[in-house]
């Protein structure tokens, strides 16, 4: 098992040419929210915008889309012709990566939703970042792991894992998922781990108790798929994504103490985490 640390992911750290534009750096679509959870939604947004990616576009409900306007001004609209996510986008072709499931609802409108989103991704060959509901749903539903586009990021905390796993789980298992999706998998807590379908195992060391809140997860899946648009691997946007988002938070440890800083807070110290990680 590998540690995450500053020294062994700057090898992997891309750097923008002068001479190119937003489109040279990728666009990723987010599908999250509905009118009961809009903030998860704007989370993952907010920190998609601050992944390097060019270009995000959320599709989601009306009313989470105008509140987006006022949040994250940068980010395109798609809306829903529902309350919850219900119908796709027009056209997936724009998109390079596809981040679905903070505060999405597990509506069986959004199931059916999900199943066509993952067909239309995997046809397309789209990865995908599958966090929170849209993982619930894929272990509701276990024909959809067979949808799951290759060199997708599965981001499950440790009660989604136990849905997705079908009871208790070892390394062994969580690899097995891996391999069935050809996906890599970032499993959520104290010290998170990421596995690969090739057996690799890492573990992060930075991150403290303070990100035991809600809508960290939404934060953290935000900005591994805008790292994904940017153009890392699933396993770099993975390994960069986890360390950058644990070391937001320890910098605000040390600022506010583990209590009082949001996972709000978290989106707005990911500039100072990458400034480190950037720095020689």
């Amino acid at each position: 098992m590998m540690e995450l640390d500053a020294d062994s992911l700057r090898p992997l750290l891309k750097y923008r040419v002068n001479d190119t534009h937003k489109g040279s750096y990728g666009h990723l679509l987010i599908v999250a929210g509905s009118a009961h959870m809009p903030g998860a939604a704007l989370l993952a947004t907010a920190a998609s915008l601050r992944s390097g990616c060019g270009l995000v576009t959320l599709h989601s409900s009306r009313s989470t889309c105008m509140a987006a306007v006022q949040v994250c001004p940068s980010a395109m609209l798609s809306f829903d012709t529902g309350d919850c996510f219900s119908t796709l986008p027009a056209s997936l072709d724009r998109y390079g990566v596809i981040a679905v499931g903070p505060g999405l609802g597990r509506d069986p409108r959004t199931a059916a939703a999900l199943e066509k989103m993952l067909l239309a991704a995997r046809e397309a060959g789209k990865p995908m970042l599958l966090d929170a509901d849209a993982l619930n749903l894929i272990s509701a539903d276990r024909r959809l792991f067979d949808l799951i586009p290759p060199s997708s990021v599965l981001t499950p905390h440790p009660g989604e894992l136990r849905r997705l796993a079908g009871g208790p789980y070892d390394d062994g298992i969580i690899t097995g998922i891996c391999r069935r999706t050809s996906s890599v998998l970032v499993a959520k807590g104290w010290h998170t781990r990421i596995y690969t379908s090739e057996g690799c195992e890492y573990v992060n060391l930075s991150g403290n108790p303070g990100m035991a809140k809600g809508g960290s997860g939404d934060v953290l899946a935000g900005l591994v798929g805008g790292l994904m648009a940017r153009g890392y691997a699933a396993v770099e946007a993975a390994a960069l994504g986890v360390w950058l988002h644990g070391r937001a938070g320890d910098m605000l440890s040390a600022r506010c103490t583990t209590e009082a800083y949001s996972s709000r807070d978290l989106v707005d110290a990911l500039p100072e985490a990458f400034r480190e990680l950037y720095s020689i």
